[in-house]
């Protein structure tokens, strides 16, 4: 019978993990903004140099899987419970006041360039663009063939006269591609936290594949931009943007109307003097 224990003393939960799960509960209950981030591959010294650049911004804890879900349960908030899907093994928790998608764009900001290594997954389509390089003729010459690339030797050295993509958005980098990419300095890939999904208490709701690009974004809106423009001068939408060239048109039609009106005032007065001159 002394050997035999009861179902309590089986399932009962360490001291500390209580007040780890209840430390994440109260952060939940106070926090505006609740982010889940994974930390996959992401090297501690740039883990605690993050942290760092976010204090006084956000707080971030770490726990394991079990006791983050048995926190959000605690919280007997409904609207935290889509978050379970995102919590992951290898995941932190951003606590904070600042609005989610603002959050999000810092730890993008704060991701750091990388080299590619082969199977790493390709973010966006990697393109290597013509130029000099530093690598000497020899074996290198194959190798950037070998991955599409248009080589030639100038000043002693391999210049890329015709540039490829070498690796497609969502597809692992083969290996021979990853070795080009490293003997030319380049680093496709960024290292950091990884926003999976974030709670915006304002609002309750889930915001899930959260990606803050900011350099594709602002060339799709100067894209946007562009084609409105294109837009409201062909549909005659008269705007501050549009006027100028409005202007500028009914000034060119008007120099084309004077042409031809003093060009038939011209030819009036040459066929009413002919006609003088046969009386």
């Amino acid at each position: 019978m002394e050997k035999k224990k009861t179902i309590s003393q089986r399932t009962k939960i360490p001291k500390e993990k209580l007040e780890k799960v209840a430390q994440i509960v109260k952060a939940m209950q106070e926090s505006r903004t609740i982010l889940v981030a994974s930390t996959k591959k992401l090297p501690s010294s740039q883990f605690h140099q993050i942290k760092k650049n976010l204090r006084g911004k956000a707080n971030i804890c770490v726990a394991k899987k079990s006791l983050i879900l048995r926190a959000i349960d605690e919280t007997k908030n409904p609207s935290l419970q889509g978050l379970k899907e995102d919590i992951k093994a290898d995941v932190a928790l951003f606590f904070s006041e600042i609005d989610p998608f603002d959050l999000a764009a810092m730890l993008a900001d704060n991701q750091s360039p990388v080299k590619a290594k082969a199977g790493d997954i390709a973010l966006e389509d990697i393109t290597i663009e013509p130029g000099p390089t530093d690598l000497l003729p020899g074996p290198a010459i194959s190798e950037l063939s070998g991955v599409g690339l248009k080589v030639a030797v100038e000043g002693g050295k391999l210049t890329i006269k015709q540039g490829a993509t070498v690796a497609k958005a969502g597809e692992p980098i083969k290996e021979n591609v990853a070795s080009v990419l490293g003997k030319l300095n380049i680093s496709p890939l960024k290292v950091g936290f990884e926003p999976l999904a974030v709670y915006d208490g304002n609002e309750k709701k889930i915001y899930k594949n959260i990606k803050i690009d900011k350099k594709g974004t602002l060339a799709a809106l100067k894209e946007s931009i562009s084609k409105a423009l294109g837009f409201a001068v062909n549909i005659k939408y008269v705007t501050k943007e549009t006027l100028s060239y409005f202007l500028a048109k009914a000034s060119a039609e008007e120099k084309v109307i004077e042409a031809l009106v003093n060009k038939q005032a011209s030819s009036n007065e040459n066929n009413d003097k002919n006609g003088k001159e046969e009386k």
